[in-house]
């Protein structure tokens, strides 16, 4: 069975974690899937947003513990460097929005890689839980990176020490994702979120990332520097030519990504 299901819809690609009966829980072969699934769309100009999702009833448990345990454990070392750091790392540098889409418990490692995708939805069923405490460990997938960073220091403390399980609604008051949808119809709501980026003007879209990733780290002056650069680059595209002679012509523009 495959770990990592693929499904095409125009410019979108839907990622699907396939590993229902665990939770969805990542094993090496689902973490390298998932790396090879970023990769790809990181080349192919035809898709233009990647959306992540669980099958199942769960987003993701985190790690199988079954790897960490028994009489062959896989060192944490190895699973950190292998694993979920590639994957976090394909996620941001991705030159194209990725969405979350959470269906139900995201946990652990699930969890984080889910609060690093540009876009956050989740079911009214969802929830999250930073699981690490709850044996000992540490948050890792850039989860002591991402959390103060959305939520603020003390929030971000408390998720992560405690490891207490929030609702999707909480989640949202948090200003941890940014949105809630009705279970009934969230499939097709996220879907039509994600399907509205791709419809977008994707190398906009790959600047304003871009814009955001080194503002974690940059001065007000050098994020001034940098903003400068990239809308002369934006300025240069054929997507904000066309959006400009849309506006003027009062229709609805079409992006092609380019």
């Amino acid at each position: 069975m495959e770990t990592i299901l693929r499904e095409r819809k125009d410019g979108l690609l839907i990622l699907r974690l396939n590993r229902p009966e665990k939770y969805n829980s990542f094993n090496r072969e689902m973490a390298l899937a998932l790396q090879q699934a970023l990769a790809d769309a990181s080349t192919n100009n035809e898709i233009r947003c990647v959306m992540i999702i669980g099958m199942g009833k769960a987003f993701s448990a985190g790690q199988d513990l079954g790897e960490v345990t028994g009489s062959n454990p896989m060192p944490f070392s190895k699973i950190l460097k292998e694993h979920y750091n590639p994957i976090i790392t394909y996620i941001r540098n991705l030159n194209k929005p990725v969405v979350a889409a959470i269906n139900g418990v995201a946990a652990g490692a699930g969890a984080n890689i889910a609060l690093c995708c540009d876009v956050v939805i989740a079911s009214e069923h969802a929830s999250f839980i930073q699981a690490f405490s709850k044996i000992g460990l540490v948050p890792d997938s850039g989860g002591t990176y991402f959390l103060p960073r959305l939520i603020g220091f003390q929030k971000a403390s408390a998720l992560a020490m405690t490891g207490d399980k929030i609702t999707a609604k909480e989640a949202e008051q948090l200003g941890l994702i940014y949105k809630v949808i009705a279970a009934d119809s969230f499939e097709s709501e996220a879907m039509h979120i994600a399907q509205n980026l791709a419809n977008m003007p994707t190398r906009g879209l790959a600047l304003t990332k871009q814009a955001l990733n080194e503002s974690m780290n940059n001065s007000l002056d050098a994020q001034l520097m940098l903003e400068d650069k990239l809308q002369l680059l934006a300025a240069q595209t054929k997507d904000y030519q066309e959006g400009v002679n849309a506006f003027i012509e009062k229709r609805s523009p079409s992006f092609k990504g380019e």
